[in-house]
């Protein structure tokens, strides 16, 4: 397993776990986080498409998976679902903390 797989797994695996904790019900919101991402993916994974295809910058063979997506790494394409995700789920858990300590 690559560096870049197992350091995508280490931070997306809390935040997937709690993410069904029964009084959060992130789930609810499935199809805003969806298109949240989606948007990440796009613009994001568009200009590293660009980038790499320019020469700008690349990736290590020896670091990552040879499966790549539009010419990048499952890790790189993973990472715009996989950090987004984390930072969607930390702000939505704040939210919910906050309001259940007002109580």
């Amino acid at each position: 397993m690559s560096k870049y797989m197992s350091l995508l797994i280490i931070a997306g695996i809390v935040p997937f776990i709690c993410s069904f904790w029964p009084g959060l019900k992130f789930y609810r919101n499935l199809r805003a986080l969806a298109i949240s991402i989606g948007l990440i993916v796009i613009i994001f994974g568009g200009w590293d498409v660009f980038a790499t295809w320019r020469g700008h910058w690349s990736f290590n063979a020896s670091g990552v998976w040879p499966i790549r997506i539009v010419n990048l790494p499952i890790e790189e394409v993973l990472f715009f679902v996989v950090i987004p995700f984390c930072c969607i789920f930390t702000w939505e858990a704040i939210l919910y903390l906050e309001k259940r300590l007002r109580k």
